[in-house]
């Protein structure tokens, strides 16, 4: 068995990002970027107002001075004068300010009587002018490659005046569950079978990561169905299966997927939940084999698949982050495996994290999974600990799961 460290470095270094595609900027949210975003234009292109007033220059406009309004410039339509002493221009947010004018005066300080104004505020130079290029200049660096577009950004690359940008491709994952006593939601329930709830899960976990999944049929454990997989994940990024990945006698994914060309790079991590996972290549397609129990597959997807999709989709990846929370009740000690309690999150009085192990951390309890907002790690052979002692938690709701 090897650590969970190492199995996730190894993992990420055999996935490279996929390509980039061009896609409307309507249609980026979302998406990680493969390509600088560079400015196309100056933002403001020239020095505008940055309050409804008005244009002077700012050694006329002493407390009490009375100034000639010579036009307007709605924000659009740029004065092409040049203002000269005693005059006054009236202005909006977002106008040009005019040649010769060095200040602009709030309407609110001012008094307008026909075609003159007062000044009620002495003026002072460069006060509520926004100046040509002061947000970004033509060729200014908007935003580096590998962050994932939020709507700020997208306002952004909008603003660069680019209608088109460039993106990684969403990563393409096959998940493939397996055995005879599975069946999908709806369907007919074998003898002794059980609902299958692992496609599902784990769809839903690629796309929340996203990328783009797609459910295979169920394998039953039948080595020729299992070998016809390979032809089924053609252009695929990413195979995930769940379950067949033991020691038992009807456990055959690697044997029969090893028969179409699957390499093994390693199997069996010294964790729990999730000890039997497996991780490979068939072909051009990277595979990572989970254990089949659903919270077994959810914790491994949560430590491996997650930081594995981040890689494919072109962002930085890593173990999934951890934050400082105090236990809410005692744990024992931990044997050689690395463990990952499903925990309960609340504050204390002081707005810290507190975390609740559930007291029945079974691999087959769902429902628990569901209801736990924070993983609790805990190290190969950790001592037991009081409650209130401090544990590194993986809070899910920052994973987006």
């Amino acid at each position: 068995m090897i650590p969970v460290e190492e199995a996730r470095g190894r993992i990420l270094a055999a996935l490279s990002p996929t390509p980039a595609e061009i896609v409307p900027l309507a249609e980026a949210w979302g998406r990680v970027l493969a390509a600088p975003v560079t400015a196309r234009l100056t933002q403001p292109p020239r020095d505008v107002s940055a309050m409804d007033g008005y244009a002077l220059r700012a050694a006329d406009g002493g407390l009490g001075a009375r100034l000639r309004v010579v036009g307007a410039a709605p924000a659009g339509h740029p004065w092409d004068g040049t203002l000269a002493a005693g005059e006054a221009l009236r202005l909006f947010t977002g106008s040009v300010v005019p040649a010769g004018a060095d200040t602009v005066l709030l309407q609110e300080d001012a008094a307008r009587d026909g075609d003159s104004v007062t000044v009620n505020e002495a003026a002072t130079p460069g006060r509520h002018i926004r100046r040509a290029g002061q947000d970004f200049a033509v060729g200014d660096v908007l935003i580096s490659p590998g962050k994932r577009l939020n709507a700020r950004d997208i306002g952004l690359i909008a603003a660069g005046n680019h209608p088109w940008v460039a993106v990684h491709r969403r990563p393409r994952v096959a998940i493939l569950a397996t055995g005879d006593e599975i069946a999908l939601p709806g369907d007919p329930i074998p003898p002794g079978g059980i609902v299958s709830s692992n496609s599902h899960a784990l769809a839903a976990l690629v796309r929340a990561c996203g990328g783009e999944a797609v459910v295979l049929p169920i394998a039953p454990d039948d080595r020729a169905a299992l070998m016809a997989t390979v032809d089924a994940v053609h252009g695929m990024d990413l195979l995930v299966t769940s379950g067949g990945a033991s020691v038992g006698e009807h456990d055959l994914v690697q044997e029969a997927l090893g028969a179409r060309g699957l390499v093994v790079d390693f199997w069996q991590i010294a964790m729990r939940p999730g000890k039997p996972l497996m991780h490979g290549r068939l072909g051009e397609v990277a595979m990572i084999g989970l254990p089949g129990n659903p919270v077994s597959s959810l914790v491994c997807a949560i430590l491996f698949l997650v930081p594995a999709l981040a890689k494919l989709g072109g962002l930085p990846a890593s173990a999934p982050p951890t934050v400082p929370a105090r236990l809410g009740a005692a744990l024992a000690a931990n044997d050689r495996r690395a463990d990952h309690l499903r925990a309960t999150l609340s504050l204390d009085g002081d707005g810290g994290l507190v975390a609740t192990a559930f007291a029945r951390q079974d691999s087959s309890l769902l429902r628990t999974m569901a209801q736990a907002d924070a993983l609790i790690l805990r190290a190969p052979h950790a001592p037991a600990l009081a409650a209130g002692a401090a544990v590194p938690v993986i809070r899910l709701d920052a994973l987006g799961l």
